[in-house]
């Protein structure tokens, strides 16, 4: 008999059986870490004694004693507390590294070079190994040890400059973009490695950075500047090629409106009750509609004024217009879809609920299968007990 396509051990862990090292801290490397964890790799995060990894401390807020930022970026691993001052910790890590299929680094920039744990002693111990750095500004050019934080690396990539208010401040985007951005682009790359080590049965090393990633972001907006040599305008919550395709004021609130082509506008006119803009050579077509920007807004703006957020999301939906709210996280958490896609998991043993990871596979979403470790928790479990 054939066997079923659906098989919820399997679908949900295709990383079982690797074995990765993870010697991060903060946000990104913790996050590429975190990923391939999530995928069923047998992760192994290496921390300073004591203190262990600086996200420990980012708090408040704290869950049971330790942020929730490293709650969030480090569960279902394993910790062992290492002393990279000392040469015998050092040894026992450059030796655990060759049964290892993955380690990844974000410490700051040439230091593991330093120690003789950089890419080319790793892979010459094991040709098998895929060698990941996260970098703040890339792994070559004149600031390639530069450090460097999420709002450091977003002013310095431009992604400052097209973010905020028309008449405000340039403002950085409020979540971590970059750290995890960048922790995305570096379990890709593990994984693209580790599919192509299957036919070649070598490793490589995989590198990538905060302002690759925030370059990345923006490859749309530089290959318009490119093209124009203008620097794009900033827009709150709009976009300076399509209109309209931003949030309008209503009675109690906002909600942004996504009419993105002439079927969509037209049909949007129709239920503003102004008919008469489907004929108007000004907004004829999408190119027009964004030249005459200026006076269609305000227009639109003063229509939606005259009603509730519910009144308009119940007028627009079923004309199938694109439309939301502008939600808190309270109301996001509320929604019937939040629920419907069960993208949120308790960690065991922990009662904190968090964010699993964004994909599933023939239907199931892998779970959250422990909580974050204490520092050097599994020292003796892994044989490192002996080091002192």
């Amino acid at each position: 008999m054939t066997p079923p396509l659906h098989n919820n051990i399997a679908a949900a862990q295709p990383l079982a059986g690797i074995k990765v090292i993870e010697v991060g801290q903060n946000i990104a490397g913790p996050y590429a870490g975190e990923i391939l964890s999530s995928l069923g790799a047998e992760v192994v995060k290496i921390e300073r004694p004591g203190a262990g990894d600086d996200a420990r401390g980012w708090g408040p807020p704290f869950w049971r004693g330790t942020a929730t930022t490293f709650q969030a970026m480090n569960h279902g691993k394993k910790s062992i507390a290492l002393d990279l001052k000392n040469p015998a910790h050092v040894q026992w890590l450059r030796e655990h590294a060759t049964e290892a299929d993955v380690f990844i680094q974000n410490m700051r920039p040439g230091s593991l070079e330093e120690l003789e744990l950089g890419p080319d002693v790793l892979r010459a111990l094991n040709p098998r190994l895929v060698y990941c750095s996260l970098w703040a500004f890339g792994h070559k050019g004149p600031m390639r040890l530069a450090p460097g934080y999420e709002p450091m690396v977003q002013a310095f990539a431009g992604i400052f400059s097209i973010n905020g208010a028309e008449s405000g401040p340039s403002a950085r985007v409020g979540m971590q973009v970059l750290d995890l951005g960048t922790g995305i682009w570096a379990a890709l790359g593990c994984i693209a490695a580790l599919l192509r080590r299957a036919t070649t049965g070598q490793g490589c090393v995989v590198d990538t950075s905060l302002f690759e990633t925030a370059l990345g972001w923006l490859q749309v907006m530089m290959a318009g500047f490119h093209a124009t040599g203008r620097q794009p305008e900033r827009h709150r919550s709009g976009n300076p090629n399509v209109v309209v395709f931003q949030a309008l004021p209503t009675e109690d609130g906002e909600i942004v409106v996504a009419a993105a082509n002439d079927r969509l506008f037209a049909k949007l006119a129709r239920a503003t009750g102004h008919d008469e803009w489907t004929r108007d050579e000004r907004f004829a077509s999408n190119a027009l509609r964004v030249q005459h920007k200026a006076l269609l807004i305000p227009a639109l703006e003063a229509v939606f004024r005259t009603r509730s957020t519910r009144q308009w999301l119940d007028a627009l939906e079923p004309l199938g217009i694109p439309c939301a709210p502008i939600q808190d996280f309270a109301q996001v958490l509320a929604q019937p879809q939040t629920e419907a896609i069960g993208i949120f998991q308790t960690v065991p043993d922990e009662e904190l609920r968090i964010v699993g990871l964004p994909l599933s596979f023939d239907g199931d979403r892998p779970q959250v299968r422990a909580r974050a470790p204490s520092v050097g928790e599994h020292n003796e479990a892994l044989g490192a007990g002996a080091l002192g």
